[in-house]
């Protein structure tokens, strides 16, 4: 698993951060350390783990796989009409040469966090996941239509350290 520190000082969300430069610094990692992987991207916003540093975030994600480690914590969009169990939200890509996938994840952090929180969340750590080690679970929302196919399960439950490939530490 590895961790790494990525420098970004001009990324905050007090206004519409300029997601496709963020995207672009990320990917550049992600190809540098995951190229020609199949992998799931996550972004977390420590501040949403009260009470709790970036680095203890980190620490609890080195120990368990995972930032969900409260199973007492409803989590955001967790529910859907079939009651499905999900253990992640995440994005899916492989990694290639010409990959551009990170700035989603910047984007949906400011502008459906907008939408659904009130305010944007600044991304401060990014998860890395082998997507042979998690299982799609293809998921709809009470009063949509569309089918989402951003969910995923751990294979092996109990083991989750093992489907995590690295952290990202945006600093």
């Amino acid at each position: 698993m590895k961790l790494i520190e990525l420098m970004i000082p001009n990324y905050n969300v007090e206004a519409e951060p300029d997601y496709k430069l963020i995207g672009k610094l990320i990917d550049e990692e992600l190809k540098k350390n995951f190229i020609g992987k199949d992998i799931l991207l996550r972004g977390i916003g420590s501040q949403q783990h009260t009470g709790k540093s970036v680095d203890e975030v980190i620490d609890i994600i080195q120990r368990t796989g995972t930032d969900r480690y409260d199973a007492a914590k409803i989590g955001d969009r967790y529910e859907n009409i079939e009651n499905k169990h999900i253990d992640l939200f995440a994005f899916s890509a492989t990694v290639k040469p010409d990959t551009e996938l990170a700035w989603q994840v910047i984007y949906g952090f400011y502008h459906s966090a907008i939408a659904v929180h009130g305010s944007p969340v600044r991304i401060d750590i990014l998860t890395i996941y082998d997507a042979t080690q998690m299982t799609e679970v293809a998921h709809q929302y009470e009063g949509r239509d569309d089918i989402k196919r951003d969910g995923f399960v751990f294979n092996d439950p109990a083991n989750k350290q093992a489907a995590l490939l690295g952290i990202i530490k945006i600093i």
